[in-house]
């Protein structure tokens, strides 16, 4: 059973996933970067690409597969961000 679509992710999670935007250069990539992420923090007891697309809507294998083993994107930097944003949102707390 499919449990969740990227339409009815909360708005909050679209305002983090615009943060790493510019280090993703097609459309494509950041709708699988969205996928992904959603993926990953979804309630799956597996997280691998069959199961992540399995249980979304509109979230296909292989497009999924493809941005996380050919699509031209830099894990570090996507990192490197992500730390950049904790790291600012700890000061300002």
């Amino acid at each position: 059973m499919r449990e969740t679509t990227p339409a009815a992710m909360p708005p909050c999670f679209d305002k983090w996933c615009k943060r790493f935007d510019d280090l993703l250069r097609t459309k494509a990539q950041k709708r699988e970067f969205r996928n992904y992420l959603g993926g990953l923090l979804g309630e799956s007891e597996r997280k691998n690409v069959f199961q992540m697309a399995r249980d979304a809507v509109e979230v296909t294998y292989h497009k999924l597969h493809h941005f996380l083993t050919d699509a031209p994107w830099s894990a570090d930097q996507i990192n490197e961000r992500r730390l950049s944003v904790m790291n600012k949102c700890n000061q300002t707390q």
